[in-house]
């Protein structure tokens, strides 16, 4: 019993210690239906109170779909500006996610079958990516293999890579599997090289959103 009574104080006194001196930032967004987030855990929508024990930093997230992400650090240590009292912060538009749609046909293959030959089918095929994609990267009538260069575009934190590829499935009858390739970084500025740091995007650029639907009508 002693001995309970004595971790018991001895808990109390940590936890006492811990917290006095501690600072309180009541956190608030311009977006009351964001997801605030204190150092990785989700800690309500909207307007929070963030609590910094004596002697630390907190990393507070912001993030709603259609918006940028915000991070901020608060800390409570010496020699060190002391946090605010209260905070607002003002969250803008993802320009990524507004030059985008949600789409199923990015990142797999779509059978579009032809009524046209071969040849014929062929030269309408690549005139239609040519005027969604500048270059062609890689084209081969006699396997029916086509591939463009990636495309790039840029984003406040994001960059989006889009290229398409197209494979003749079968010859009688005609069909062709179409790729919408559309992948994203989620950073600024990153190499169209850097295959490692992007992953597949279920959006596509407005752009290129009419590409597949315009080979299926035209083909």
């Amino acid at each position: 019993m002693k001995k309970l009574m004595t971790t018991t104080i001895l808990l109390l006194f940590v936890s006492c210690a811990m917290y006095a001196g501690k600072k309180k930032v009541q956190f608030s967004t311009s977006e009351q239906d964001a997801n605030v987030f204190v150092d990785g855990k989700l800690m309500g929508k909207g307007n929070v109170q963030v609590l910094i024990a004596k002697g630390s930093c907190v990393n507070v997230r912001v993030e709603k779909t259609g918006f940028l992400t915000y991070h901020i650090e608060f800390c409570n240590q010496k020699k060190t500006t002391s946090p605010p009292k209260s905070y607002y912060m003002e969250m803008h538009r993802d320009d990524a996610y507004d030059a985008s749609v949600q789409t199923d046909i990015a990142n797999v293959d779509i059978e579009i079958r032809s009524k046209k030959d071969k040849d014929a089918a062929w030269r309408l095929m690549n005139q239609i990516v040519l005027s969604y994609l500048d270059v062609i990267e890689t084209t081969d009538k006699e396997t029916g293999y086509l591939r463009t260069a990636w495309q790039l575009k840029t984003f406040k934190q994001n960059t989006i890579r889009t290229r398409i590829i197209v494979k003749e499935a079968s010859l009688n009858p005609l069909s062709f599997k179409v790729k919408l390739v559309s992948e994203e970084s989620r950073q600024a500025l990153t190499s169209v090289k850097s295959d490692e740091l992007y992953r597949e995007w279920d959006r596509v650029l407005r752009k290129y959103k009419d590409v597949v639907s315009e080979m299926q009508s035209r083909l």
